[in-house]
């Protein structure tokens, strides 16, 4: 077998001693070789124990170099890799691992209350394995892996993930792409993005900014830079100046941020950013939540004309891309479609004009169906096969969309439509907020209020009024704060996403 070259058996034949990932915190590195040799000698023991291209694997794990051992050996077999949010109470984990239908299940020895109550939910995982110590019912990974050769198999195939939705409206719903087809190491459309929008390649140093490797964008981007040969630092936990200190220590040339990523680093003074040499960066890619203007403003003042955006869901349906220059041109916008057409449409299910707002629908030749969900699958088309995201917004006359808010954000009150976004993003830059919700509560006259949440820092004071008063100063008044609710900290996950429901309890 001769894998083509976007493939960890490809790099550890011409690069062994590379690095392929370093934990900024403890400094342990797995190089191209050490990670061929272990995901090698685990995948002939998955396939060994029955596991064939297209079985699942689900993955409780930290963020450590266990990971990749784990995730490069389920692919070797073909299979999909489920990585399961260790926030999770056991109920919620567990019904992850019993919905993907897992036959193999991976998980860390510090976790190891949450996987002792999911012993319900593991009653189909025939392969239970600990990665880093002992666990009640599970293997330990190097006693499994011990003696077993880690040459590639004869019938090594390309594997893919199976993410699940975050679940803050309801169960969460696996998201099945289709496996890619080729030889071992063909292009997917993950290295395609990585190489071709970004510029990814071998002399890629990739950062992964804290972000929890059960997400998305830290697992996918982390795996495609190993994929095309570059080298993957990840930290174990966001802080603002160990990033700054981690792009100087591995001379970092790409890092992804999301926008809580990007006002926390702003909120830092001059003096301590100056501190760090950042020379070495050539692409800041942010995306997974909504930006204020005047953060990216800033953002890009501050670290020059190499911030790229890019607007995407969990199932892939839509793709849009703005760099530095066209987004300085047209503020606020996520970009263009680089995948399919985009479409406005109204209350009505009609498209709308250019201008007209309403929700951003993709045709796309992209596919994905919901796991053992076909009514669900079936409710995320229309009849013209376009799909929906679950976001509101408006193109204009050169094509760049702009994004309003979530649908299932809207406040009605009075049947007037507001979109939090709008307040939260003239908040979120008041010198004394830290972070900002802006939901819809109930009033007897109106149906709803606008009620801002509002998280400030330690020993810092701000008066409602103050706060409600600057809104009125940059807002229509019926779209400002009726009410201000201060909380010790917002409910989000590492994405940004507001977990909703814990706020209106």
């Amino acid at each position: 077998m001769d894998p083509a070259g976007e493939h960890l058996l490809a790099h550890s034949a011409t690069n062994p001693d590379k690095p392929a990932v370093i934990m900024h915190g403890s400094g342990a590195t797995r190089t191209y070789a050490e990670i061929a040799e272990r995901s090698g000698r685990l995948a002939r023991v998955l396939r060994d124990r029955g596991m064939r291209k297209g079985d699942h694997v689900a993955v409780l794990l930290e963020n450590q170099p266990e990971f990749y051992d784990v995730v490069w050996a389920a692919m070797r077999v073909g299979a999909y890799v489920t990585p399961i949010n260790w926030h999770l109470v056991a109920a919620e984990a567990g019904y992850i691992v019993r919905n993907c239908e897992a036959t193999a299940f991976f998980a860390s020895s510090q976790l190891a209350d949450v996987v002792a109550a999911m012993s319900d939910d593991l009653a189909g995982v025939t392969t239970r394995i600990s990665v880093d110590g002992t666990l009640d019912g599970f293997e330990n990974l190097d006693d499994v892996i011990g003696g077993v050769s880690s040459g590639p198999g004869d019938d090594e195939a390309e594997g893919g993930w199976m993410f699940y939705s975050s679940g803050t409206t309801g169960q969460p719903k696996g998201i099945l792409p289709p496996l890619t087809e080729g030889d071992l190491g063909a292009k997917s459309f993950l290295t395609m993005m990585l190489t071709g929008m970004f510029g990814f390649d071998a002399d890629t140093v990739y950062l992964s900014p804290g972000a929890p490797l059960y997400h998305a964008a830290p697992a996918g981007w982390s795996y495609g830079t190993q994929r095309v040969g570059g080298t993957a630092v990840v930290m174990e936990k966001f802080e603002p100046l160990e990033v700054l200190a981690a792009i100087e220590r591995h001379r970092v040339t790409h890092v992804q941020f999301v926008p809580t990523h990007m006002i926390r680093m702003l909120k830092l003074t001059d003096e301590e950013r100056g501190r760090f040499d950042l020379s070495s960066l050539q692409v800041i890619v942010h995306a997974a939540a909504p930006c204020p203007v005047e953060t990216k403003q800033r953002f890009i003042e501050w670290v020059g004309p190499i911030v790229h955006e890019f607007y995407s869901g969990s199932e892939g349906a839509g793709l849009t891309y703005v760099n530095s220059q066209d987004w300085l041109a047209h503020p606020g916008t996520v970009g263009k479609s680089m995948t399919g057409q985009i479409h406005i449409v109204g209350d009505d299910g009609e498209e709308l004009p250019i201008g007209g707002e309403g929700e951003v629908w993709f045709s796309t030749n992209r596919s994905f169906e919901y796991y053992n969900e076909p009514e669900k699958t079936a409710q995320a088309w229309d009849k013209r096969g376009w799909s929906w995201m679950g976001d509101v917004g408006r193109i204009d006359d050169e094509g760049y969309l702009y994004l309003t808010d979530r649908a299932t954000n809207m406040i009605i009150s009075g049947g007037v439509n507001i979109y939090p976004r709008e307040i939260e993003d003239v908040l979120i830059v008041h010198p004394l907020v830290d972070d900002v919700a802006v939901l819809g509560t109930p009033d007897p006259d109106m149906g709803e209020q606008v009620t801002a949440f509002v998280q400030v820092g330690p020993e810092v004071t701000v008066a409602a009024d103050e706060l409600i008063a600057w809104c009125r100063d940059r807002l229509s008044h019926f779209k400002c704060p009726k009410e201000v609710r201060f909380v010790d900290e917002l409910p989000r996950l590492p994405t940004g996403k507001l977990l909703k429901r814990l706020l209106l309890r």
